[in-house]
């Protein structure tokens, strides 16, 4: 097992670390509500000057993702960030406790219909286009639909290069909630198997993972149902609603989402060590992973759990 530490990744994390960390979050926004924990998180950490978020961007073509991600930016008073969502094919989920469509009607948003916001890789190929070299971290937690189209496009309007070449260009690294290690299958790979093998076997980029197994042992969302002091808030709402539907979120819901977002803005330490090795993508949708390869990492517990969930927690009540 190779356990790496932050000193030895330099080519992950610059030597000269700005204020801000540029990201772009990437979320299935609908199936599961732990996207919306960490959507308040990302926020929270913005709200704190830790990240400039450059756009929101939805890997699922279910009616109200846009909508969502519009509510929640204008809740956080950021209504400016830029939504997309991915066309042509995808994959079509609904929340299944429908607390989408409560949210929706319930609170403020400008954008509202999928149709109303950008063509997601249009979207990814202008905003890369305009950053700096090597400084923005993109963040997936849903599925990997967009990485693929965006790996794969070639140069339009907003850049000469290939898709391959931008993201080597642009991209610092990508922070996935994917997988399932040391083998075995994934809701977000397996949706969408195709785009997973294409991102996961030619990705130019450093990848870390944030596997089932991290976010499965970590609860949230129970002491923001509690929190007298938070009102009319669509992030309480959704906990709220949720967590008594299911029994295994009795204590919280399972918090997948959330970890990829605080490895990706704060970094791995003091949350997680690193194993480097390599994602193997199968056209069944499981996947393996080889310790003996190069360029992916993937979380390995350090902090206990219960220090984990008060982070997560305070990040998503701030």
């Amino acid at each position: 097992m190779k356990l790496l530490t932050f000193f030895l990744l330099p080519f992950l994390f610059p030597l000269l670390l700005s204020a801000q960390v540029s990201v772009i979050l990437d979320t299935d926004i609908g199936p599961d509500y732990d996207d919306v924990g960490a959507m308040a998180m990302l926020h929270s950490l913005a709200d704190s000057g830790q990240v400039n978020i450059l756009a929101t961007v939805a890997s699922n073509q279910s009616k109200y993702t846009a909508s969502v991600l519009s509510v929640l930016n204008t809740y956080f008073k950021r209504p400016e960030i830029p939504i997309g969502v991915v066309r042509g094919r995808g994959v079509n989920m609904v929340a299944w406790q429908k607390w989408d469509s409560l949210v929706v009607a319930k609170y403020p948003h400008k954008v509202k219909s999928n149709e109303q916001a950008e063509d997601a890789l249009s979207l990814y190929r202008r905003i890369l286009a305009a950053q700096p070299d090597l400084s923005v971290t993109l963040v997936t937690v849903g599925f990997l639909t967009n990485m693929a189209d965006l790996l794969i496009s070639q140069p339009d309007k907003y850049s000469p290069l290939s898709g391959r070449e931008l993201i080597s260009r642009k991209v610092n690294k990508l922070v996935s909630m994917a997988g399932r290690f040391p083998s075995g299958k994934e809701f977000n790979v397996d949706r969408d198997p195709v785009s997973s093998k294409i991102v996961f076997d030619s990705w130019p980029t450093a990848i870390i993972f944030s596997g089932w197994e991290i976010g499965s042992k970590v609860h949230t969302g129970l002491p923001l149902t509690m929190n007298e002091k938070i009102k009319n808030s669509p992030v309480k709402d959704v906990f709220a609603m949720s967590i008594p539907l299911s029994k295994q979120d009795a204590n919280g819901r399972m918090s997948w989402d959330q970890t990829a977002v605080l490895v990706a803005v704060k970094g791995h330490e003091p949350y997680y060590n690193l194993e480097e090795g390599r994602f193997v993508a199968h056209d069944n949708g499981s996947n393996d992973w080889h310790p003996n390869g190069k360029g992916h990492y993937r979380l390995i517990e350090k902090m206990p759990v219960p220090q984990v969930e008060q982070v997560l927690e305070a990040l998503m009540a701030r």
